[in-house]
């Protein structure tokens, strides 16, 4: 019974997986609705487009080795 509800925890864990993607998603759009709004300060943010998607990727990540510390180690 108890690795059952660790795969079930495992399962909702990588739901974050998920949610990084949705957030990579968004930080992209915006930063492309507002380059195509203003294309002359696009340049000067493109590393905070990175540093975004950097943020949103390593929930991301964390959230899958969660997952993978429930599934293994228990």
């Amino acid at each position: 019974m108890e690795g059952e509800l660790a795969h079930i925890g495992a399962g909702l864990a990588a739901i974050g997986s998920g949610a990084a993607a949705i957030g990579v998603g968004t930080v992209a759009g915006n930063f492309l609705a507002g380059a195509l709004r203003n294309p002359s300060a696009a340049g000067g943010q493109t590393a905070t487009l990175f540093i975004g998607i950097a943020f949103a990727e390593a929930l991301g990540i964390f959230s899958f080795l969660v997952a993978l510390l429930l599934m293994f180690a228990v």
